[in-house]
């Protein structure tokens, strides 16, 4: 039940048909893990947290540095030095006291992923390089967690939903990680407004999701570039032969390099 401070806190919800009374208290009771404090999941915790959502995980083993207040927008020049998980905790509980928030100061791997996704309705992939994406996707399938997968480089990004088993993953649009030295994590520029634009659509496709209101980014890519506000949608198939969603699919996981 929503009491007087919810109502008028969440009355723009409420004005939704859509939401209501009812999918505010759906929010409540529902709960995303954040896996990334970094750009993307900046936004993420943001909105996710002024939505009302009851319960958000956020797993970070990284420190705020200088060179990240471009774009993450959780964190200031107090917090340099510190985890991001304490700058992010410090900052949300601010935003909405009624919100329980779970921080792992952990790096996640094929031998913890499937334990800290196991309580959550629905994960957010915010991680900036390929192995995490596609141990998250592997994890997610094995473990039937439906999430959002985002990517950003330069001045572009993408974004889809992945639900297991009922739609495209992962892996079927992007068999596997490219090698090493074309990973751009620490060597291409980034516009700093992008990780906003899509850790905001990625919020939006988990409050979408645990209302099961709209149309999901399922079976399609949203890429957009903010240099020439191109946006387009590549519609991606299941792939019958996959190696992580196909009946013949991978049993357990693997890290990548």
């Amino acid at each position: 039940m929503l009491n007087e401070n919810d109502k008028f806190r969440y009355i723009r919800h409420l004005m939704l048909n859509e939401v209501g009374e009812a999918g505010q208290v759906k929010l409540f009771n529902s709960s995303v893990l954040i896996i990334g404090a970094g750009g993307l999941g900046s936004p993420n915790a943001f909105y996710l947290t002024a939505a009302g959502i009851g319960k958000i995980g956020i797993i970070d083993f990284d420190k705020v540095d200088l060179s990240n207040l471009q774009r993450q927008i959780l964190h200031n020049m107090e917090n340099l030095d510190e985890h991001k998980v304490d700058s992010a905790l410090t900052k949300l509980s601010k935003v909405n006291d009624r919100t329980k928030f779970n921080i792992y100061k952990e790096k996640i791997s094929k031998d913890n992923i499937l334990d800290f996704i196991a309580p959550y309705d629905f994960i957010i992939d915010a991680t900036d390089n390929f192995a995490a994406k596609f141990l998250i996707n592997d994890a997610c399938i094995l473990g039937n967690k439906a999430f959002s997968h985002a990517g950003i480089y330069e001045f572009s990004g993408q974004i889809m939903t992945i639900l297991p088993k009922k739609s495209a993953c992962f892996a079927c649009a992007f068999e596997a990680p490219p090698p090493n030295e074309l990973n751009p994590r620490f060597k291409a520029g980034l516009f700093g407004v992008v990780p906003g634009v899509l850790g905001a659509l990625q919020a939006s496709e988990a409050i979408k999701y645990l209302l099961n209101i709209g149309d999901l980014l399922t079976n399609k890519l949203l890429s957009i570039n903010l240099k020439t506000m191109n946006f387009k949608t590549i519609e991606i198939k299941m792939n019958k032969t996959c190696r992580i969603c196909s009946q013949k699919g991978i049993k357990q996981l693997s890290n990548y390099e």
